[in-house]
């Protein structure tokens, strides 16, 4: 961004005005946006296009847990053993939950 330094400069004085301005017309913005939202309601209403998935099945392979990886016992997501910061209670717990 280019900045033209023979530009006459604002004082403080000046800088505080404008910011004070700017927070009261931000707090004025809010105020006036705030709707009382039926979350619920709105998402019924929503369609998607093609999101009739009921004809439809999912299929995944399962792996199972290999010998490198570790169930934490927090989040209960299957790590690798590289993730591991400790064991409480002689518990896995990953780095993440640590």
């Amino acid at each position: 961004m280019a900045t033209d330094y023979d530009a006459p400069r604002k004082t403080d004085e000046e800088l505080a005005e404008d910011s004070l301005e700017e927070l009261k017309a931000r707090r004025n913005d809010k105020s006036a946006s705030n709707v009382d939202v039926d979350e619920t309601e709105a998402a019924e209403n929503l369609e998607l296009p093609g999101a009739d998935l009921s004809d439809e099945s999912l299929s995944v392979r399962v792996v199972p847990k290999q010998e490198d990886e570790f169930t934490c016992s927090r989040c209960f997501l299957v790590q690798h053993k590289s993730q591991l910061a400790k064991m409480v209670s002689k518990q896995p717990v990953c780095k993440a939950c640590a």
